[in-house]
Parts: C-alpha cells; sequence; structure tokens
C-alpha cells in the first residue's frame, strides 16, 4: 500500500513510499482509509521533537493520527463489520490502510461524510477530555479558549457552547475570529495583534476574568493576568512554543490560588480506558444532538502526495480548522 513512511527525523524526506499491508492482529479492525485528518503534532512526530518520540514513537512507523474509512476487515466479537463506516484516532493515519484495535474507532454520524469525520479522532476527545471531565466546565461560567479557530479550538469553542458556558474566543487573525465565531464564540480577541490582550479579555468580563482557560497555545503566563481568582488553566499543548517552553511566574499562581490542570488524552486512553469510554460517551451525544458541525479547511489537499503542503499550510498558520487528505486509491475498488 501507499503511505506516508517516516525513515527518520528529517521534515525535508516525507514523501509517499510502499509499504506492506497492515494485518490484523489480536482482535485488530482493518480499515481501508478514505480521509486523514492533519494535525500539529504530525510536525513534531515527523521531526523527532515530541516527548512520544523518545520511546512510543520511533522509526520506521507511518504517521498521521487521525482517518475515516470503511471497515474491510473486522472480528466477530467487535461492534463493526465489513462495510462499516468509521472514523478513529490511532498512528498510521496517512496511508492506503490501518489496522487498530476496536476501541480506536466509531461509526461515522449518519449526516457526516468521510472528509468530515476524519478529524475528529484525535481531536474532538481531547476538548472533551480536558473541559468537561478535568476542566469540569459548568453551565454560565466563561471560558477562554486560545487557538480557537484551530482544529482543537472549534471543537472546544462547540463543546463550550454545548455545555451551556460563555466562550471568548483568541485567534491570530481577522479571518480567524470570524471563523471563531461562526461556530458559536461570544466574543473574540486578537492576541497577535494587541500585545496586552489579556487586557480586552478582563474588560469583556467586567474585570472579573474568565473562569476556565483552555490553552493549547502556551499562554498559562499571560492568561494568570484575566484569570478568576480560584480559576482553573488547562495546559493542553504548546504549539506556539516551537520547542521553548514558558516559565511561569509561580507567585501569580499563588496569589491566584489558581488550578493549573495537565491533560493528556493519549495518555488517558492508554492508562483509563473507562475514562475513554466516557468521553466518548458524551461526544457520541453531542453528535446525535447536532451540537458539534465539521470543521473542515477550504484548500481541498487530495492525495498522500499533498501531506507535505498540509503540513506546511499547517505550520505556517495559514490553516482553519481542520486541514483533511482525501486518499486516493487510484483505479483501486474498495476490498468488500
Amino acid at each position: 500500500m501507499k503511505a506516508i513512511c517516516i525513515r527518520e527525523f528529517d521534515y525535508s524526506e516525507i514523501e509517499v513510499s510502499e509499504v506492506p499491508d497492515p494485518s490484523p492482529k489480536n482482535g485488530e479492525v482493518k480499515v481501508q482509509i478514505a480521509a486523514a485528518g492533519v494535525n500539529y503534532v504530525d510536525l513534531l512526530y515527523c521531526r523527532g521533537k515530541h516527548q512520544n518520540n523518545r520511546s512510543l514513537v520511533r522509526p520506521l512507523f507511518v504517521l498521521g493520527l487521525e482517518f475515516a474509512g470503511t471497515v474491510i476487515e473486522a472480528p466477530p466479537n467487535t461492534i463493526f463489520s465489513p462495510g462499516d463506516r468509521v472514523f478513529g484516532g490511532a498512528l498510521g493515519g496517512y496511508a492506503e490502510f490501518i489496522s487498530v484495535q476496536a476501541t480506536a474507532l466509531q461509526h461515522i454520524p449518519a449526516q457526516w461524510d468521510f472528509v468530515s469525520a476524519a478529524g475528529l479522532g484525535a481531536t474532538a476527545p481531547v476538548s472533551y477530555g480536558a473541559l468537561v471531565i478535568r476542566g469540569g466546565l459548568q453551565k454560565k461560567e466563561t471560558v477562554l479558549i486560545h487557538a480557537a479557530a484551530g482544529g482543537l479550538g472549534l471543537t472546544a469553542v462547540q463543546i463550550a457552547k454545548a455545555m451551556g458556558a460563555k466562550v471568548i474566543a483568541t485567534a491570530s487573525s481577522q479571518e480567524k475570529l470570524d471563523v471563531a465565531t461562526k461556530f458559536g464564540a461570544d466574543a473574540c480577541v486578537n492576541y497577535t495583534g494587541n500585545t496586552h490582550w489579556w487586557e480586552k479579555v478582563m474588560s469583556l468580563t467586567g474585570g472579573k476574568g474568565v473562569d476556565l482557560v483552555y490553552d493549547s497555545v502556551g499562554l498559562v503566563g499571560d492568561s494568570l493576568k484575566c484569570l478568576k481568582w480560584k480559576g482553573r488553566i488547562l495546559v493542553i499543548g504548546f504549539a506556539g512554543r516551537e520547542g521553548n517552553l514558558e516559565n511561569v511566574a509561580m507567585n501569580r499562581v499563588l496569589l491566584k490560588q489558581a488550578h493549573i490542570i495537565g491533560y493528556r488524552y493519549g495518555m488517558t486512553d492508554r492508562e483509563d480506558p473507562a475514562e475513554t469510554a466516557k468521553i466518548w460517551k458524551g461526544l457520541s451525544d453531542l453528535l446525535e444532538r447536532g451540537h458539534l458541525r465539521p470543521t473542515v479547511f477550504e484548500r481541498d489537499y487530495r492525495g498522500l502526495a499533498n501531506v507535505v503542503d498540509a503540513l506546511q499550510d499547517l505550520s505556517q498558520r495559514r490553516v482553519w480548522g481542520k486541514a483533511v487528505i482525501r486518499i486516493d486509491h487510484g483505479k483501486q475498488k474498495s476490498l468488500l
């Protein structure tokens, strides 16, 4: 099959390779991939810059974390059957086929297509797990969502609104702020055009500050300046830091009596399957009630050869929502 196989940590060497088709083992389900979501983590993985690259993800490996497609093989003891439309989150998404444990898959909602669903598997559970499970977001609370027009951010905006919260969104351009507004944000702040953006947040909250911060960028220090007393900050990632992690003044944490909460869905999924099941139960309910909409970026990335272009667009902050690779199987027909 064709796949984006990382043979060494070198971004410039990414190309489409021919690799053996995966053979299902130990109860795995085999999926023919129709579309794959693009994530910032992919940029880190292919350069060896992610913490997982120290032990869990080493060359050789197939890049990509999110996908959607059709089940072509499934053991009888699972809820899946050949022909089922599914989406999932697992390493190996930039390929024509993938074999994964059934727990990594979900059925695609009837009203969603493959491209729309391809961006759910690795982003939706992060935002739900962080906001609802770890952050304990409550109705009528105010949440500040950084990078709100990104794949994680737009999902977070929608989940927060579904929970009855007020959303203040940040982004790096007016275009992206407009996107966040379209998906439900109540107010927006440009954190690159306004070097003291936290003052705007304080103004929007009547000087009280926000109850909860969702930070996938690396803005804990500045977010403390607009956090309510005894507020919570969710640390999701450091996409804006390029490996240079921030130093937080701990006296500010003490004075605000702030709760700083780290959230890493991948570890939760490995260590606490019961919590993963709880997350997907909540997400399934939101999907069924129509509270989550597709966040697919407008550019058409067709074929695995366009993975590099998609990653470059992502690294240059040109993408809002979710860039998606449409997998071209050529003349090959479905194996069903």
